[in-house]
């Protein structure tokens, strides 16, 4: 199928995967603990009934030993013809009111920029469409043999890992197909060849036997409180940049954000100025960053006039592909333990230990998915990194080593506000990823063809 009959489809179908991408944005999928398990076995069943009715008449959903199930099913291609699997996820991240949302976060609403907002419209019920319409294209008959795996619970303690890892046979294919991620900016395309990994720990600083009054004992007496504040400024420089000996940093050469569209994308404050040094490709994707993501101390409401005797805060540092999770944690954990202040006593508490990852560029699944990406925009592709890990991919890669991977998705950097308030899908960029995906199966389809010719 060539590649303008491709898109003449995809305009011609893009009403209707509209409107499905509106009836996911409505069911409330938040597979988090404590949230209602109901919207998210309602996600399921529709997302297996709306993949059952594109060609994937086995899809199925698998058992497992907790939380949601994941959707698995095979749509066959022509004898010999390459293996292809699609990823994507049903789950989405929880969307509170104090978030600062505009509108309803389980209602798809048009606005006048043309983007589609509620929660999950860009990640990953965009990638779910992205998928539905790739299907469609082909009438459910794909150039290639096409295996699906559709995750429940990828926002929260996933269980797609263990699954992988009992029924790796089912996972064997050529290419990994992830629609999980996004351009830098509408109608600008790129590969994400590159993610960070995550490390997180809870630091606990103690500095009395019991609380003190501040009256009587504020000055000479170190408070916990304050002691965690001093010892986390040290983790940064006076520039912004992670001040922790041992871990790993480079340099990102690839497709870039100016720091103006950052700027604007991050929506920062008035008066507010960017902390680091170097381009932004650099710092979010060759450069650990560290982040405090909660402290536990006295609140306001039950504070009273007393030195506090503990404080804990939990860290996330993200670190850069091709390092080692471990042996980051390891330097950072040392850095705590080697600076508190005033003798503190200052207990880690390891909690995450997610791998970065890094593509291949040099196979012919990423020559395909390239070409297929300029196709679908009109212009030659980039690369990019993603500062968000995925340590799926990695049990993904110990199970079929053979296979390349391809990120990419509808879900662009500039304005979607994934996991943010008012998360939203430019539908241009949905109809895009769906030549873009035809595409890499013809492409890939067609390279095994002229294999064949030429034996």
């Amino acid at each position: 199928m060539d590649l303008q009959e491709i898109e003449k489809r995809a305009a011609a179908m893009m009403p209707l995967l509209v409107g499905q991408l509106e009836r996911l944005v409505a069911v409330p999928s938040v597979a988090f603990p404590g949230y209602p398990e109901e919207p998210v076995h309602e996600m399921a069943a529709t997302t297996l009934e709306l993949f059952r009715e594109v060609g994937f008449s086995d899809a199925r959903l698998m058992d497992v030993p907790t939380g949601y199930p994941p959707i698995y099913a095979e749509a066959a291609g022509p004898p010999g013809s390459p293996v292809v699997m699609l990823y994507a996820h049903y789950d989405v991240q929880p969307a509170p009111p104090e978030q600062g949302w505009t509108s309803d976060p389980w209602t798809a609403v048009h606005k006048d920029d043309g983007r589609i907002y509620g929660r999950g419209a860009a990640d990953d019920k965009g990638g779910l469409v992205a998928h539905l319409g790739t299907m469609r294209i082909f009438d459910g008959r794909p150039p290639c043999t096409v295996k699906l795996i559709l995750e429940g619970m990828e926002e929260t303690e996933s269980n797609l890992e263990a699954f992988v890892e009992a029924h790796p046979e089912l996972f064997q294919c050529d290419v990994f197909i992830v629609c999980d991620m996004g351009n830098l900016a509408v109608g600008e395309p790129v590969l994400t060849t590159a993610l960070r990994g995550d490390v997180a720990c809870v630091v606990t600083v103690r500095t009395l036997e019991h609380p003190l009054h501040s009256g009587v004992f504020g000055g000479p007496a170190p408070d916990a409180m304050m002691s965690l504040a001093r010892l986390l400024s040290t983790l940064h420089d006076a520039d912004g940049n992670v001040a922790v000996d041992g871990v790993s940093s480079g340099e990102w050469t690839g497709a870039d954000l100016s720091a103006a569209d950052f700027e604007a994308s991050a929506d920062l404050l008035d008066g507010v100025t960017l902390a680091g040094t170097g381009s932004i490709g650099t710092q979010l994707w060759a450069r650990p960053s560290v982040s405090a993501i909660g402290v536990d101390m006295t609140s306001i409401a039950g504070s009273s006039n007393v030195l506090i005797p503990e404080a804990r805060a939990k860290l996330s540092m993200r670190i850069v592909p091709g390092s080692d999770p471990v042996r980051e944690l390891d330097a950072l954990v040392a850095h705590l333990e080697s600076h508190a202040p005033f003798g503190a006593q200052v207990e880690v508490q390891r909690t995450k230990q997610a791998p970065p990852f890094r593509c291949a560029t040099d196979g012919p699944g990423y020559d395909a998915a390239r070409a297929a990406l300029a196709e679908a925009y009109g212009k030659p592709a980039g690369e990019a990194g993603s500062g968000g890990s995925i340590p799926l991919l990695r049990t993904l890669q110990d199970a079929c080593p053979t296979a390349e991977f391809i990120l990419w998705g509808p879900e662009d950097v500039a304005k979607s506000r994934i996991h943010a308030s008012d998360e939203s899908v430019d539908p241009s960029e949905i109809e895009k990823m769906v030549i873009a995906q035809a595409r890499l199966l013809v492409h890939l389809a067609g390279t095994t063809a002229e294999g064949a010719a030429a034996r």
